[in-house]
């Protein structure tokens, strides 16, 4: 699983697309194969975006937690997938997020890609300033979180 490390502003152009910072491209697994899923995240407001092998493998988390039968697993499997998109970079380096998607989380034209374990989020630039934890904050969930 690749870890992405860093965040870095960018652009939404008029068609929907941004460019993926080089040091992102550069950090993608060969399995990967420039291929992408995106989605909307499930606790904030931004969109997930996913190398297809570790999309692959957060599929597999899923089927191995998950019974068709239970009408309860059903519905959270439609919510998981509601809205999901296979996206491939272009030649140069672009990716063309749906409408749809940046409509999900009003997301126009300032976006920061940020790194996390396995995933890429992509969020407004407005909104991912405000939601910076302060200090304490982040030193009491460390403590909470790791601290056991």
């Amino acid at each position: 699983m690749t870890t992405f490390v860093g965040d870095f502003p960018c652009k939404v152009d008029v068609k929907g697309r941004i460019m993926l910072p080089a040091a992102f491209k550069k950090q993608l697994s060969e399995a990967a194969q420039d291929t992408f899923v995106a989605k909307k995240d499930i606790f904030d407001k931004c969109l997930v975006l996913y190398p297809l092998d570790e999309w692959r493998r957060q599929n597999e988390i899923i089927r191995a937690k998950i019974n068709t039968y239970n009408k309860d697993h059903n519905r959270f499997l439609r919510e998981f997938y509601r809205g999901t998109a296979e996206l491939v970079l272009d030649a140069t380096n672009r990716i063309l997020l749906p409408k749809r998607l940046l409509d999900l989380v009003e997301i126009k034209s300032d976006v920061i890609l940020a790194g996390q374990d396995g995933k890429i989020e992509i969020w407004s630039k407005s909104v991912y300033e405000n939601s910076i934890l302060d200090q304490e904050e982040f030193e009491r969930l460390a403590q909470d979180i790791m601290g056991k």
